[in-house]
């Protein structure tokens, strides 16, 4: 009797464990969206009155395909928990009454103290109107978050952060302008640049594959 309760004991156990461990998948697809988008989307896009949501994952817009195309524009292969090719991104899709004006699109970036939640406010152009760093953790993230960090982007362009390499955190050109608000911060000042430039990139892409999304289809 004794042995047979240690058995159940044992398959219980089994069994907690295997149901912990096959819902690890579910856990790694982190994605990005707005804590509070009525509240964000008026707030990050003066001018707006609505918007609509689409979410795309890359695994399901472009497979493989797409993963290598990105990572060749990005010069770095993507990795880690934010990273997977099943992340389900939010594409916020900005009107101003049934005129479609702009995008707002967030990524989560690994940085020094876990993830940054960077999202870009865009034009149908995918030019940059603003910077909003919804999560970042270190004593210095209030100085990422500041207007006048975020103001050094405005009007810069996917073209503008191609010629940054994410690896050497190296630029040309206005990106060379850009000054780092935290200098004690140089690793985090590289990643949040890493996350904008991947984040432009999965603009591109997926406004260039969504009809749903395209800067031609204005309603």
């Amino acid at each position: 009797m004794r042995h047979g309760k240690i058995s159940f004991l044992i398959t219980g156990v089994t069994l907690i464990l295997i149901m912990r461990l096959s819902s690890v998948p579910a856990w790694g697809a982190v994605g990005c969206d707005l804590n509070d988008p009525d509240r964000d989307v008026a707030r990050l896009y003066p001018g707006s009155t609505g918007y609509k949501t689409v979410t795309l994952e890359i695994q399901k817009v472009g497979g493989q395909k797409l993963l290598a195309r990105i990572e060749a524009r990005l010069r770095d292969k993507l990795h880690g928990l934010y990273e997977t090719i099943d992340v389900p991104y939010t594409m916020y899709v900005i009107y101003a009454h049934k005129k479609k004006i702009g995008y707002i699109h967030g990524v989560t970036q690994k940085g020094r103290y876990g993830g940054i939640q960077i999202f870009l406010v865009l034009d149908l152009e995918e030019r940059i109107k603003a910077l909003y760093i919804q999560k970042m953790s270190g004593d210095y993230a209030g100085k990422f978050r500041e207007a006048e960090f975020s103001r050094q982007f405005a009007g810069l362009t996917l073209g503008d952060f191609e010629q940054y390499d994410v690896l050497t955190g190296k630029g040309k050109g206005k990106l060379l302008e850009i000054k780092n608000s935290a200098p004690e911060a140089t690793y985090d000042f590289k990643y949040i640049l890493r996350g904008m430039k991947k984040n432009l990139i999965f603009v591109n892409e997926f406004v260039a594959m969504s009809p749903e999304l395209s800067a031609k289809n204005g309603y």
